[in-house]
């Protein structure tokens, strides 16, 4: 993936970093095909790019408990409550402040926002630990896990910009803001890779914890509005339609990776 006579063939501070700032910046790619729908707002756009996003974000949660199952399944399940602990905390913080302002977005559409790029930050969080925890065993599994997830990102980029770029926001802004939540990355990657042995163990609670709160993202917020949207037009059926086929394509990228 990188060349040997650049960064050397073992893991090195410098590779680590690299490898989780490719990661990070692969999410705001997820945001360009919205490029396609500029000028577009409101009702079924709307109920589709939330159906959209819950497809994406629920297999997202799948693959999180899989993968944190195969290192604690407690610390997992513990991680998942905490998670859903959070996000509800987040989310009464959030209504208590009033109004908000993000990329364009004001009131109840920025709380949103701001919502799933904390859920996407919490997420990046523990993908940036794995990848280092990954280069600590070994350049080709690092390397590996570097490209899965850099692939696994542009989906999750597009599941923000699903949610930012129907209520008004730009797409070059819903970009930045999914390459933002990504940061967290390589700033973990490389503490993760120097003391893997101290953040191994916490790796299943910070991948629980990502997915409790988009799995309370999705029913709490996301289907219900799509649902409110496309009552009128592709009704239930269309709106379950959507969601399995998002679920699916996301599902199937993963086992692909």
């Amino acid at each position: 993936m990188f060349s040997g006579q650049f960064l050397g063939d073992e893991p090195t501070i410098l590779l680590v970093f690299v490898a989780a700032l490719i990661t990070a910046l692969a999410t705001g790619l997820g945001a360009l095909p919205l490029l396609a729908a500029r000028g577009r707002s409101g009702g079924v756009w709307l109920g589709i790019g939330n159906a959209v996003a819950s497809g994406l974000m629920l297999s997202a949660c799948m693959s999180l408990i899989v993968e944190g199952m195969e290192f604690s399944g407690l610390r997992t399940i513990l991680g998942l409550l905490a998670g859903l602990w959070l996000i509800m905390l987040a989310n009464r913080w959030i209504a208590r402040q009033g109004d908000h302002s993000i990329a364009q977005l004001t009131g109840a559409d920025a709380g949103r926002a701001l919502l799933i790029i904390g859920i996407m930050t919490a997420h990046s969080a523990a993908e940036g630990v794995g990848v280092g925890v990954a280069y600590g065993g070994g350049r080709d599994l690092g390397d590996f896990i570097t490209v899965a997830i850099a692939l696994h990102n542009v989906p999750e980029g597009l599941a923000i910009a699903l949610v930012m770029v129907p209520r008004g926001a730009r797409v070059w802004q819903a970009a930045w803001w999914s390459v933002f939540s990504s940061l967290p990355q390589p700033l973990l990657a490389v503490p993760a890779f120097l003391f893997v042995l101290a953040f191994a163990p916490w790796l299943p609670v910070g991948l629980g914890l990502a997915a409790g709160a988009m799995l309370w993202m999705v029913f709490s917020e996301l289907l219900p509005e799509a649902q409110k949207e496309l009552q009128g037009n592709l009704g239930n059926e269309g709106l379950g339609a959507i969601v399995v086929v998002s679920f699916a394509a996301m599902t199937a990228l993963t086992l692909v990776l």
